[in-house]
């Protein structure tokens, strides 16, 4: 049988092949196969290093046929100041979960980036009110505007407030949300984030913050927040007190407790890990209820799951297959052996 090449998307690619409406449509998918129960749990491995660190998160998760994901991150935040480089660089492999061959290598950073804002979108649709209108983004990197793009399509935002500690990054989100998607949006300084924040519906957080920042006191009555910057256990945007007065959702909960800002609450002593409502999977297959109360606030603890990598990466893969695009490689191609 003649096997089809490996093939490799960069990041580009990757764009013109999912959108994020295609994105959000195969993470709750991804979500909700999980929640069946079936398959292995998906792993993580992390290692730092002094100025940032590495991560590989992998799974395997069947859509349609079986498919296998390996990402490896590394996760630099000083290297847009230092380098002109992106925070995150890194590829992701798919490969065919039934025999092991390798199917595709691609751009991780445009994966993850789709990937993180359909799981905001998929939780918001089940747990932030679904009249939400007013969003304030803190952090406004290259994460920001998928936040955004993903969760104007699942709820009715009118408005959006972006802050960032580099005044320029929020300015670049704020004309990004006005242009492209049609929203009263504006930077803002940083006492007035946590003023806007105090009356938005949805806030997302999607900072490399190290100490908490987000309190109980910076969020009103019904806020959905979606905690998206702490992947990794020195990161922290949540204060505990505020997760401990909240109904908390977890994308993966064992994950959550140990690299998310809830490990942070448990370290505290505030929360236990039974004391979370949820992980999204329950949520998205109806066994655990989303938001109950129009006043309950609800936080999302994202920490990134490699279930949502698989699922991106798989979409674009069928779909570069299906259009003729991407590089083909070969592994195991012609030419003669380095030999020592």
């Amino acid at each position: 049988m003649t096997e089809a090449p490996t093939i490799i998307l960069h990041g580009d690619e990757i764009r013109a092949l999912v959108s994020p409406a295609d994105c959000i449509a195969a993470v709750e998918a991804a979500f909700r196969e999980h929640g069946r129960g079936e398959g292995p749990a998906p792993a993580v491995l992390g290692i730092r290093t002094a100025q940032g660190g590495f991560h590989v998160k992998a799974a395997v998760l069947r859509i349609g046929r079986l498919y296998f994901a390996a990402k490896l991150n590394a996760n630099f935040p000083a290297n847009p100041a230092r380098y002109g480089w992106p925070t995150i660089q890194g590829v992701v492999a798919l490969a065919d979960g039934e025999n092991g061959r390798l199917l595709a290598l691609m751009d991780s950073g445009e994966i993850t980036r789709l990937r993180t804002g359909a799981a905001t979108a998929v939780a918001a649709r089940h747990l932030a009110r679904p009249d939400s209108a007013v969003l304030t983004v803190f952090g406004c990197g290259r994460q920001s505007l998928a936040q955004v793009e993903c969760l104007s399509r699942v709820l009715p935002l009118r408005r959006m407030h972006a802050f960032d500690r580099d005044a320029a990054r929020a300015e670049e989100l704020a004309r990004a949300g006005a242009e492209s998607l049609g929203l009263e949006a504006g930077a803002v300084a940083e006492a007035d984030a946590f003023e806007c924040a105090r009356e938005s519906d949805v806030v997302v957080t999607c900072t490399p913050a190290r100490r908490a920042f987000l309190g109980r006191s910076h969020i009103g009555p019904g806020t959905f927040v979606a905690a998206v910057g702490a992947d990794d256990a020195d990161k922290q945007e949540i204060e505990p007190a505020l997760l401990a007065a909240s109904t908390v959702v977890a994308d993966v909960l064992a994950q959550c407790a140990v690299i998310g800002d809830l490990h942070h609450a448990i370290d505290a002593g505030v929360l236990r890990v039974e004391d979370v409502h949820a992980e999204l999977a329950d949520v998205v297959t109806g066994r655990k209820p989303g938001r109950t109360r129009r006043d309950e606030i609800v936080v999302f603890d994202s920490t990134g799951t490699a279930l949502e990598d698989v699922a991106a990466a798989a979409l674009a893969y069928e779909r570069a297959v299906a259009g003729g695009r991407g590089r083909a490689f070969d592994f195991a191609g012609s030419g003669d052996a380095i030999r020592s």
